[in-house]
């Protein structure tokens, strides 16, 4: 009997013609925040738009992953997610969504039903549960994208390519650089984000800047010690980051790591899910048992994808780093700024003791300071007609650790899409278009880009 589980280096030799099934100006492959603002830019610049997105709705690690929480989108004197991050986080909030944590928390049905709006109102074909296998790509020009649906393989066909995925893999499969992890490929531990409910708040989380300052969550994992020590928890992890209020009695779990997790290996990622999924009974006991407020709470959810916090990072003609952080850089071709800190997480369980973190996590800068994002960031290197945005556009490890928060993939994805759509426009490469152009552009369109970045 053969063992269907045996890995005998057999190959397959597979060839089959597919349709091409879409011919537009521009495909953006992923539908988290950066792809999301990405379409909806350019569709409303009139460009043909085709977005392909694996899971069964759009927002990412705010609805499919129940991320509770935006972070930071202002640095306390500006709107630094202008333009289609601020016009889709005010219209949940008309909506009665965000009433938490001074209108950050996130309503994911509301996500979802939010960003459908707004892409199919620009005009973009969308197409749900539609994943990118492969790319057809030919000295550094990307022919055709090669994807799957339930009715089969079929083709894209794009003037401009944007890679919104996470992981890089339309710039990957195409051919082009990439960086991940730290020199021995360890990266940060995910997380299976959940949803809570019957928790007392008792006004705990009323104090200001609660779902940003650490010092501010710490209370629920005081007693992680002594849970390890009674058998409660399995790892001794000491960084919690918490259950975020979302309601009068729910809230929105980012509780225990996923170590070691790799999401371009689907091994790795099932292995995570089941483990995490595993360790939130754990954290349920904890909870209730040792914090109070959560006596009676009761983990109602987990999400259907594991936040991941690092993966691929696409080289690019500029790679923001570190050193751009300390210096809150200014540059020519900026498209946005931000000014969320260097927030890692450990990639071991022995690393995982909050204090191990303080001093970069600390390093936060005062009300009306940012950081700038140049356009060439967003360029990868070797590719002529691509782009790429959000947690995958041109970093180091250290500024991925910034930059992969939705606000910022808000920032990326409009600044994307919009200098797409100018190629299109202009009929020359994304490397081509006038940068000043894009700038305007972007200013007339909400995105927050002050004429003297160094002067706020």
């Amino acid at each position: 009997m053969t063992n269907s589980m045996e890995t005998d280096k057999q190959t397959v030799v597979f060839s089959k013609e597919i349709p091409v099934r879409y011919t537009v100006d521009v495909f953006v492959g992923g539908g988290g925040p950066a792809g999301t603002a990405a379409a909806i830019a350019a569709g409303r610049a009139g460009c043909s738009v085709f977005l392909a997105e694996g899971a069964g709705c759009l927002g990412g690690m705010g609805t499919a992953g129940l991320v509770p929480l935006y972070m930071p989108h202002t640095d306390g004197e500006h709107e630094l997610c202008g333009g289609i991050g601020r016009e889709i986080m005010q219209r949940m909030h008309k909506a009665g969504g965000g009433r938490y944590h001074h209108g950050d928390s996130i309503d994911a049905e509301l996500l979802k039903r939010t960003s459908d709006e707004l892409v199919l109102d620009a005009g973009v074909t969308l197409s749900l549960h539609t994943h990118v296998v492969d790319v057809h790509a030919e000295n550094g020009t990307i022919r055709d994208v090669i994807l799957w649906g339930k009715s089969g393989l079929f083709a894209v066909r794009a003037q401009v390519y944007l890679d919104c995925t996470g992981d890089g893999d339309v710039c990957v499969l195409a051919g082009a650089e990439y960086e991940k992890g730290d020199e021995t490929g360890a990266m940060m531990a995910g997380t299976l984000c959940s949803q809570w409910e019957g928790i007392r708040w008792d006004g705990r989380d009323d104090t200001p800047q609660a779902a940003y300052e650490p010092p501010e969550m710490l209370w629920q994992g005081e007693a992680i010690p002594q849970a390890v020590e009674d058998g409660v928890l399995s790892v001794d992890d000491r960084h919690l980051p918490g259950i975020w209020r979302t309601g009068e009695t729910s809230g929105g779990g980012n509780v225990g790591h996923a170590f070691g997790v790799d999401n371009t290996d689907e091994v790795s990622v099932t292995q995570a899910l089941v483990e995490q999924r595993r360790r939130l009974t754990e954290y349920e006991t904890y909870y209730r048992r040792y914090v109070p407020g959560f006596e009676n709470a009761r983990l109602v959810a987990s999400a259907d994808t594991m936040g991941i916090r690092e993966s691929r990072r696409i080289v690019c003609d500029y790679q923001l780093c570190a050193e751009d952080y300390r210096r809150r850089a200014v540059f020519p071709d900026e498209i946005g700024r931000f000014n969320y800190p260097v927030d890692r997480h450990a990639a071991t369980a022995e690393l995982a003791d909050h204090a191990a973190f303080e001093e970069e996590f600390y390093h936060r800068y005062t009300r009306g300071e940012s950081y700038g994002l140049p356009y060439r960031m967003l360029l990868p290197r070797g590719l002529t007609n691509a782009l790429v945005a959000g947690k995958c556009a041109g970093t180091d490890k250290s500024m991925q650790a910034s930059v992969r928060v939705m606000a910022c993939c808000y920032i990326m994805g409009q600044a994307a899409g919009t200098a797409a759509a100018l190629s299109v426009q202009l009929d020359c490469s994304p490397r081509q278009i006038p940068v000043d152009r894009l700038q305007q552009i972007l200013r007339a369109n909400g995105a927050y880009l002050p004429d003297n970045p160094a002067n706020g």
